[in-house]
């Protein structure tokens, strides 16, 4: 496999790029060193620049976390979302799995994610009893993070119900200050573990890479995705017909593959199932 020390040499290739952000862009506590300087050429490139992350809040609240860590509005074309896109398929309520959804959801995260669904007429409740369905944005960043343990009462409960849940980030597990937690991704394969039905929104799903495209509009010959997640952002990228490139931290560094050679990261994407054309060190120009 490749190894890429920094983008410059993809901007020359490719004029849209599809970039993941925790992991890519920042650690959850700070943005990477090099990330807006190289974001920063990229568009002087030309380069069209949509962030895509399986974040449980909607496009907005991710901007204004981007611009705390020093990304620039103006260094990027777009965000979008799982939870954007979450609080768009409960507004048309065209998808089969929520289109009969009743008002009431038990909600397993935290107040910073109802953003997915503000307006929507959508009461929130801690008691399976009184709900739907179940939201499930995933646990607080923290030390009740590290396990599903916690979680499984909740999950138990809305299971002995059979409460739909709405899953807004399929990821398992996401490096936070360069430890790992869970996300609602692991609370959802639990559900589905105990017979429960789920919807995960977000990637690796190929809906996810629709509005992006709209977005980007360009053909998909002309567009890169990024990202350190092989279950969700390569396997995603790839089922969606773009190419993808191994960002190498965030999860790919926690697993101690920062520095990895080249036949160490081909073996590994060959078992996971994933074809990047390349690994980045960094998103650094």
């Amino acid at each position: 496999m490749r190894i890429l020390d920094g983008v410059a040499e993809l901007t020359e290739r490719y004029r849209g790029f599809v970039l993941d952000i925790w992991g890519v862009v920042h650690d959850g506590r700070a943005a990477f060193p090099g990330v807006a300087d190289a974001l920063t050429r990229m568009r002087e490139k030309g380069a069209r620049i949509v962030f895509l992350t399986n974040a449980p809040r909607r496009s907005y609240v991710i901007e204004g976390q981007l611009t705390n860590f020093g990304i620039d509005r103006g260094l990027y074309d777009a965000v979008m979302s799982s939870g954007e896109i979450t609080w768009r398929l409960l507004r048309d309520r065209s998808h089969p799995f929520v289109r009969d959804l009743g008002p009431r959801a038990l909600h397993i995260g935290t107040v910073r994610d109802h953003s997915v669904v503000e307006d929507l007429g959508v009461t929130l409740t801690d008691r399976a009893d009184e709900a739907d369905w179940l939201l499930n944005t995933g646990p607080s960043p923290g030390p009740g993070a590290v396990s599903v343990d916690p979680y499984l009462p909740a999950l138990e409960a809305a299971r002995a119900r059979d409460l739909p849940m709405i899953c807004v980030n399929p990821d398992r597990a996401v490096v936070v200050g360069g430890k790992r937690i869970i996300c609602a991704g692991a609370l959802s394969e639990s559900y589905l573990t105990m017979g429960g039905r789920s919807l995960e929104i977000g990637k690796p799903d190929i809906a996810a890479y629709d509005p992006v495209m709209e977005l980007l509009g360009l053909p998909r010959d002309q567009v890169v995705a990024i990202g350190d997640s092989p279950h969700t952002d390569l396997a995603g990228a790839l089922a969606a017909g773009l190419d993808a490139v191994w960002a190498l931290g965030g999860l790919a560094a926690e697993e101690g593959l920062a520095d990895a050679d080249s036949e160490t990261l081909a073996a590994r994407a060959k078992a996971e199932g994933v074809a990047p054309i390349a690994a980045l060190r960094g998103l650094r120009w």
